[in-house]
């Protein structure tokens, strides 16, 4: 008999008592339905709202401890309880093959449990968007540990007569070495020894194979622990065919050998630990590797690069499971360097120097975190940090750069890197263009920038400012004799002069006297700006340190030399502040334009001079509000000139204060331009059975009396865009998740042999619109009365058609006409500092008639789906940072300014993982669709399992007969 048939015929017979059981079948019908209880229930699968299945791989190494603990714990405890074991040890046939035998039958029940698991990917891949990467990682990762498991149970197994003994060392014994690596423990640990507990626990290196990335590493690790208790096993069982009380050469022989295959294993994972480039990246964009536009801005290397983590060893517990994530990316950066890229890991509290440096140099300081557990909360001060530094040139990524941290009602809140490929690749390229425009910044800056201080006289600033201030000084002389006279200095008292400069500061630019502490009456002003003729930027002065204020200084430069950035001229509603803090007086932007100054600079245009700046690369108007016949030539004239112009407008914006949501006329003065460009916005609003959720006020009836309060609930004003609506073949959407329009309004664009139309945004094919000024939720028995579709009947609702897909945002590019080529236009009449009236010059001249085919207009329509309010309002709704509207914009201007490297990596990872709107029957019959599946799949295998039962019987029966 050969070995395989031996340990064949060994696993038949295990599998066969197996399943000749009620218990198995009863057995394995728990695992699935607890697999699906806690999928659908605990974790709430709907309510997360996102196309994967990570909750069952959370909860599965829990559910394997038990479902392997049972499958093992009668393998060998019941051969030793029943006596059977003497049979088997006094046969002439190695141990081996009956272990092999016996693994080999609980690895067979092993796959049958996990395939009864398997309609919950199906069923959410016919959902939505499912990336198989982590899918097929989370079922790989499952089979090695559960193999780990299994192993681990037979070596427990075969130590004990007892099943229930052996079934509870099996769980106390997997439980260990589990934990042994999971943040429950590691977070006890400073980072270094948390480090070293990961390698040596089963979940931490779970979780990684989980996420899609298949590391040889992983994979060896798991199966050397199976092959290492399978040999423990044996061991145990060869042990007990010798007499307690005698010591012979085979004994030793079977120790030395037993002990040399542990001492292989464990050498072998350390040595493997020591080797990078051992992964495969499974997921959709392979988002745990560099990409190819990566690896194109590092073949433009000529000098060394040096990208240094930062990471203290004691740490937040939810950002130290973080740190390896990041180590690993950083590392992919060195490999592919080739020796032109050094990766650092330091812990600042080791290196006091080092620190220091980067505190003075870097501006890289600790950040607190607040750490509480059932015992007691405590403050952590710790860095997480990247710096990227090429010659002279560097950059910082901190926290706030690197995480995304996620909240959900009744839940923890979840901590994330964010994007950190693309935040470390734009510092690389940064750091790069930035290296050849030379040593000297001043360079690159065109016109005069003067530094202005906003600063009280000597005797009113507390002594660290005043000791501050007398120390930058000397650093701002020193800059401007080394200007060539483009940088000057200028120190101004607001309170020395009159109170129109106070008032002027804090009007403009919302400089408010300072005080010292709360209910301290002497105030005082300390604000650091630099201006040029355009624009103003205000430099931080929150540390006070004089060391970094050189770093400050260059960096508040930066932004007046166009060779660095490209230059964005933006153009927004004016809202008074005070407006503004009531939620009054239009929309606000400040989100939008904090997400363009990390990759951009802005120019804030002021359309009404008839004039867009020179400098700038790409004119975005957002909002624009009654824009005059100047306004509307600038635009004209900078479409002519063959830029692309970004336009987000729409006829409405909705007013939210006071508990009440109000829908208001926004004429831009665009629609006469637009409308002799092809291009016409309808006055209406799009609904849509496919809509987001919203923090609304919402009318309620009882009775007589009608209430208002505050609901989260679905908008159909809240146009939720998602694949088909989000363009699949073009740049600017191709990878975008989801995006939500907000009163958004319907696009029409006229055939035109000269230009071509690009769909960017539809809505569903059950969209409709509506007339009606009245967009607040009225809620009575039957549901939300003023918003419900329109009948079924295809009949008009206002005059309008009922349901179809309606453009929502759209490219058009070609060859324009000019809106003033045939008649009149303004006067270009520039606006002078220093003077309240615009100064008169001549009539414009050049005026240029049509425009060269690179050309673009990029129209959104609406005036909301980027405002604050809107954006915060989302947030309050779903519990997660909402960044889809301002992705769409920053697609959009790494599109038109073709960046196509940066676009790329901005996009990855950036796919549609949201369940489609469902209401709670559909979920319903989701959930019992899966048990349903798994049922039928049980019953599969117990007909089989019947059917062969009958045929052995007979193939018995005939024997007898013979």
């Amino acid at each position: 008999m050969t070995t395989n048939s031996v340990a064949r015929r060994v696993a038949q017979k295990e599998i066969g008592l197996f399943f000749s059981s009620p218990v198995a079948w009863l057995f394995l019908a728990s695992f699935a339905a607890v697999t699906l209880f806690l999928f659908f229930w605990v974790e709430s699968f709907f309510a997360r709202n996102i196309a994967d299945i990570r909750p069952l791989f959370e909860w599965m190494p829990i559910l394997l401890i038990f479902l392997c603990a049972a499958v093992t714990m009668r393998m060998w405890s019941e051969e030793r309880r029943s006596g059977t074991l003497e049979h088997v040890l006094t046969q002439p046939i190695s141990l081996w093959h009956f272990v092999i035998g016996k693994f080999l039958a609980c690895f067979t029940l092993l796959l049958l449990a996990l395939i009864s698991t398997l309609p919950l990917p199906i069923t959410v891949a016919l959902l939505a968007n499912l990336d198989w990467g982590p899918v097929i990682g989370g079922y790989i990762a499952a089979t090695l540990l559960g193999a780990t498991y299994l192993a681990i149970g037979l070596f427990v197994s075969a130590r004990t007569n007892n099943p229930i003994v052996s079934m509870i060392g099996t769980v106390a014994l997997c439980a260990i070495l589990y934990v042994l690596g999971s943040a429950t423990l590691t977070g006890f640990f400073d980072d270094r020894t948390g480090e070293i507990l990961r390698l040596l626990g089963s979940g931490a290196r779970f979780e990684s194979i989980t996420r899609g990335v298949i590391d040889l590493r992983d994979l060896f690790y798991y199966i050397s622990l199976s092959a290492g208790f399978l040999v423990m096993n044996v061991y145990v069982l060869e042990s007990e065919r010798w007499a307690s009380n005698t010591s012979s050469n085979r004994h030793r022989y079977w120790r030395a050998i037993t002990a040399l295959l542990l001492g292989n294993l464990v050498v072998a994972n350390v040595w493997l630990g020591q080797l990078p480039n051992l992964r495969m990246d499974m997921t959709e964009g392979r988002l745990f590797s560099i990409s190819q536009s990566t690896n194109d801005f590092l073949d433009e290397l000529q000098e060394p690069l040096l990208i240094r983590g930062y990471f203290s060893s004691k740490t937040h517990p939810l950002l130290a499971p973080l740190v390896p994530q990041l180590r690993d990316l950083l590392q992919e950066y060195g490999l592919a360097g080739q020796g032109r890229v050094r990766v650092e890991f330091i812990d600042p509290a080791d290196f006091p120097e080092m620190e220091q440096e980067a505190n003075d140099r870097y501006g890289i300081s600790a950040r607190p975190f607040q750490v509480a557990d059932r015992h007691q909360s405590s403050l952590v001060n710790a860095y997480f940090n990247v710096l990227v530094r090429y010659g002279s040139e560097h950059q910082s990524l901190g926290f706030a750069d690197l995480i995304e941290v996620r909240t959900a009602p009744n839940a923890p809140a979840e901590v994330l890197l964010r994007n950190p490929e693309y935040d470390i690749t734009h510092a690389i390229k940064k750091v790069l263009f930035d290296y050849r425009m030379g040593g000297n910044l001043f360079d690159g800056i065109e016109n005069p920038v003067e530094f202005i201080g906003y600063v009280s006289a000597d005797s009113l600033l507390p002594e660290a400012l005043l000791a501050y201030k007398k120390a930058i000084i000397p650093q701002l002389e020193l800059a401007a004799r080394n200007s060539q006279g483009k940088f000057s200095v200028r120190f101004i008292e607001p309170e020395a002069r009159n109170a129109a400069i106070a008032s002027s500061i804090s009007e403009e630019w919302g400089f408010k006297p300072m005080v010292t502490s709360p209910g301290d009456t002497e105030q005082f002003f300390f604000y650091l700006t630099l201006a040029d003729s355009r624009q103003v930027v205000q430099l931080p002065t929150e540390n006070f340190n004089p060391t970094a204020f050189r770093l400050l200084l260059d960096a508040g430069l930066k932004r007046f030399a166009p060779g660095f950035t490209k230059i964005v001229a933006l153009s927004v509603p004016h809202v008074d502040p005070q407006m503004a803090q009531f939620q009054m007086g239009g929309p606000t932007f400040s989100n939008l334009e904090g997400m363009i100054i990390k990759d951009y600079s802005i120019r804030p245009e002021d359309l009404s001079d008839g004039g867009v700046s020179p400098e700038a690369d790409i004119l975005a108007v957002v909002a624009p509000h009654k824009l005059d016949e100047q306004s509307i030539f600038a635009i004209d004239q900078f479409l002519m000139r063959g830029g692309t112009v970004i336009l987000v407008t729409s006829p409405f914006t909705a007013e939210f204060s006071g508990g009440q949501l109000r829908l208001q006329d926004w004429d831009s003065g665009l629609q006469q331009w637009l409308q002799h460009n092809g291009i016409n916005i309808q006055k209406t609003l799009v609904l849509d059975e496919q809509n987001a959720s919203f923090h609304a006020p919402v009318t309620r009836q009882s009775g007589d009396h009608e209430f208002r309060d505050i609901q989260i609930l679905d908008y159909p004003y809240f146009v939720d865009l998602r694949t088909p609506g989000l363009a699949t073949k073009h740049a600017v959407t191709e990878n975008l998740p989801q995006v939500t329009m907000a009163w958004a309004s319907p696009i029409s664009v006229a055939p035109s042999s000269d230009k071509r139309t690009t769909p960017l945004l539809r809505s569903s094919n059950q969209s409709w619109l509506s007339n009606s000024m009245d967009i607040t939720p009225n809620v009575d028995a039957n549901g939300l009365r003023n918003l419900s579709p329109p009948p079924p009947d295809n009949s008009a609702v206002d005059s309008l058609p009922v349901t179809a897909s309606r453009n929502l945002g759209v490219v058009v590019e070609g060859r324009f006409e000019s809106f003033f080529a045939d008649g009149d236009f303004p006067h270009h009449v520039p606006k002078s500092a220093g003077h309240e009236h615009p100064l008169p010059v001549a009539s414009a001249r050049g005026l240029l008639k049509r425009s060269p085919e690179s050309a673009r207009i990029v129209l959104y329509a609406s005036n909301d789906f980027m405002d604050d309010q809107i954006l915060n309002s989302i947030v309050a709704a779903s519990g997660t940072q909402y960044l889809g509207p301002l992705e769409l914009f920053m697609n959009t201007l790494d599109w038109a300014l073709q960046d196509e490297q940066l676009l790329e990596i901005r996009s990855r990872g950036h796919f549609n993982r949201t369940l489609p709107p469902m209401e709670r029957r559909g979920q319903l019959i989701i959930e019992y669709f899966n048990y349903g599946l798994a049922l039928l799949w049980l019953l599969a295998l117990a007909l089989i399992s019947w059917l062969k039962s009958i045929l052995q019987r007979r193939h018995y029966a005939q024997g007898l007969s013979l």
